[in-house]
């Protein structure tokens, strides 16, 4: 009896000290280059010192209890899209936002609007309008070639080697699927190749007046694609004059056949920005955009509280924070009696 009891005891102490079992890494909200990359280091840390080691050991151990104990609580969509708009100050995740009347030009809500960024696939609103500018057959087909691999960042895409598509299948991949191939086709088929494409992107962008705005590819995978969300209100209000880009960037899929392993299958396109497949959304044009060095980006033209607005979101911190971002931008001009609110800048221009 004794024996067994003092089995007993044994078993309850070792369950006691006993670890979780599996650590997993949740950085939701989280800007990666400061918890994410602490954590990071904390574990890889190593010394020829055997006391140091022994407390690399133990800080990894505390790391390791830390993970999962917030593995073992489920993240909800509404702790990735944050809190909704409740009145008062209206807080967002992005790190630039303009919100413009695009009847009038004033600026009804501004943070950090002339700070220059990366904007990754925002950039594709100007391939599509240089390309519509050229006065190109729609109809006229493009050959998906080597030349339209991304080299750069690796991203991969459905479009596969020697796929052949027209000009206009190829401005719905771009605009709604954010397709690099696609754009970097759009690029190469233009007369004088690539070259004469970002040429026209920045001849096009002094016409509009964004005089801090550069682009070197017709993609947005290069970070030197910069932009200020002021400059961008002027991008996506030239967007909105063209009613092909209206019609294809607010479109929620689009379906092609496409050769897939040598046959041809059917692939469905669903829109990068999932508010323009929901019903409570009037949307006019609309892209996303993101690289690691540009974060989550969405430039929107919608219509809220009666009135025609232009939205800019940089830098936001997830996928779906500029979508939560966007909904309590929503939600604030339809319960601001006038539209209006002081920017947190204390100044907004365009």
């Amino acid at each position: 009896m004794k024996k067994a009891l003092t089995l007993a005891l044994t078993l309850l102490a070792f369950l006691a000290v006993s670890p979780y079992s599996i650590a997993r890494e949740h950085a939701v909200g989280a800007n990666p280059s400061g918890a994410a990359k602490s954590f990071s280091k904390a574990n890889v840390h190593q010394s020829s010192s055997a006391g140091k080691k022994k407390k690399t050991v133990s800080a990894k151990k505390k790391s390791t209890v830390k993970a999962n104990r917030a593995a073992a609580k489920p993240v909800s969509l509404q702790q990735l899209m944050g809190e909704p708009y409740r009145g008062g100050e209206l807080t967002l995740r992005s790190a630039s936002v303009l919100v413009v009347n695009q009847g009038t030009g004033e600026p009804l809500y501004a943070k950090n609007p002339e700070v220059q960024a990366p904007i990754a696939s925002i950039t594709k609103l100007m391939t599509a309008m240089v390309s519509l500018d050229a006065g190109l057959p729609l109809q006229e087909e493009i050959t998906i070639s080597a030349e339209d691999v991304d080299r750069l960042k690796g991203t991969g895409s459905r479009l596969s080697l020697g796929a052949t598509l027209t000009r206009e299948e190829l401005l719905h991949l771009a605009l709604i699927a954010s397709e690099n191939r696609a754009a970097a086709a759009l690029s190469r088929a233009y007369p004088g190749g690539r070259e004469a494409f970002v040429e026209a992107m920045n001849r096009k962008a002094a016409q509009l007046g964004m005089h801090h705005t550069r682009f070197v590819d017709g993609t947005g995978l290069s970070s030197y694609n910069r932009s200020t969300a002021a400059d961008l209100v002027k991008l996506v209000d030239a967007a909105y004059r063209y009613p092909l880009i209206r019609k294809i960037s607010t479109t929620g899929s689009y379906d092609l056949i496409l050769p897939v392993s040598k046959h041809m299958r059917h692939i469905a396109f669903n829109n990068t920005n999932l508010l323009t497949r929901k019903d409570d959304w009037e949307i006019g044009v609309s892209k996303t955009g993101y690289i690691s060095e540009a974060g989550h980006c969405l430039v929107m033209q919608a219509q809220i509280a009666e009135q025609k607005v232009i939205i800019v979101l940089l830098d936001s911190w997830g996928k779906l924070s500029r979508i939560g971002d966007a909904n309590r931008i929503r939600q604030w001009l339809e319960h601001t009696t006038n539209g209006r609110m002081a920017s947190r800048t204390g100044k907004a221009s365009v």
